[in-house]
């Protein structure tokens, strides 16, 4: 089982260092699982075993199983798919709609509004903490062996579906998965203006603006960034704005959104990325009201991460989970749709 599960690991996408060990020239050969015993603070051996059948456990750059024998001058090293934690995660009681769970997975639906991962202004309340005291009552005795840890994320003020891992063997494997582009994502976004065409594919490297570091840009020439391929399609046209569905291959930081206003088409009320302002219509006051009724609806940006289809980490199985659209978009939907059939 082991030498499978190393063969699914691609040492290549990006892994962060957590522990870094440099063997004594005089160490005695010892099994790597019991030689990191004696190095890392507060971990169990049963956990060093799955570091190592994840292949997250390196010697010399290189996955080894728990039974690896260290030698004088290896490196040995510790690594995950996340940074180092710069904060506690402190579990807090608070609602996650949870749509499915077993002993390897969560998905969940995440609300508008909630921030994913504790950080800089937002060091509670989040996704993360919520989930750490879910495993905290569903497991009282688990100790580290199972935690709640993040696959992928979707920015704050986008709702919608979510996966978790619940151990590490489970956050590699489908973390493969997303690194090898075969997750299916679709996402529903209000945006911006009508399409000539029924439905497209935007292609352009996406990375940090040169201007300013907390919005992406679009780098068409693929100077800048990494390679991004968003495909959309038209729901329905509302007159002035569009209801799409895209299909990520790629998963960037802010993707769709940068693609949208790339192209021309910001999300509704995306005040990051220009939509927060009328950008087609009219010059009436009661259009103006209008928007700005819609805008109360909807106080963000307008997408909605609707299914997320993927390979199970141990049944091999396919999974696929769907969510309804939220209120705040439903209802913005409604009252465009409304106001469409009267222009």
């Amino acid at each position: 089982m082991a030498e499978e599960i190393n063969k699914d690991i691609n040492t290549d996408h990006e892994l962060f260092e957590h522990y870094r060990f440099d063997v004594d020239p005089g160490q005695s050969p010892v099994r790597v699982d019991k030689f990191l015993m004696g190095k890392v603070e507060n971990v169990s051996r049963n956990r060093i075993q799955n570091a190592a059948k994840a292949g997250t456990i390196l010697v010399n750059d290189k996955a080894v199983k728990s039974n690896y024998k260290v030698k004088p001058r290896d490196i040995v090293t510790v690594v995950m798919s996340y940074p180092p934690r710069e904060v506690e995660i402190i579990p807090e009681d608070i609602p996650v709609e949870i749509i499915y769970e077993d002993e390897d997975i969560i998905v969940i639906n995440k609300a508008a509004g909630m921030v994913v991962h504790p950080g800089f202004n937002n060091y509670s309340g989040t996704l993360l903490n919520a989930m750490a005291f879910h495993i905290d009552q569903k497991y009282p005795d688990h100790g580290d062996e199972v935690q709640a840890q993040l696959v992928h994320r979707i920015d704050k003020n986008t709702s919608g579906v979510l996966l978790m891992a619940k151990n590490e063997i489970a956050k590699t494997r489908l973390g493969k998965q997303f690194y090898d582009h075969s997750i299916e994502r679709k996402y529903i976004a209000l945006v911006w203006g009508n399409f000539n065409e029924e439905e497209g594919t935007i292609e352009g490297n996406i990375g940090r603006s040169l201007k300013n570091r907390k919005v992406m840009d679009v780098f068409p020439d693929g100077d800048f960034g990494k390679t991004a391929t968003t495909h959309y399609k038209v729901i329905e046209n509302f007159g002035y704005v569009t209801a799409i569905e895209c299909q990520l291959e790629t998963g960037r930081t802010h993707q769709i959104r940068a693609h949208m206003k790339f192209i021309g088409h910001p999300l509704f009320n995306d005040e990051v990325y220009g939509g927060d302002r009328i950008l087609k219509g009219t010059t009436f006051s009661k259009y103006k009201q209008f928007i700005n009724n819609c805008f109360k609806i909807i106080p963000r940006q307008s997408l909605h991460a609707k299914s997320l289809g993927f390979i199970h980490p141990n049944t091999g199985e396919y999974m696929f989970f769907d969510s309804e659209l939220p209120d705040d978009m439903q209802s913005a939907f409604d009252k465009w749709r409304a106001y469409g059939s009267n222009i």
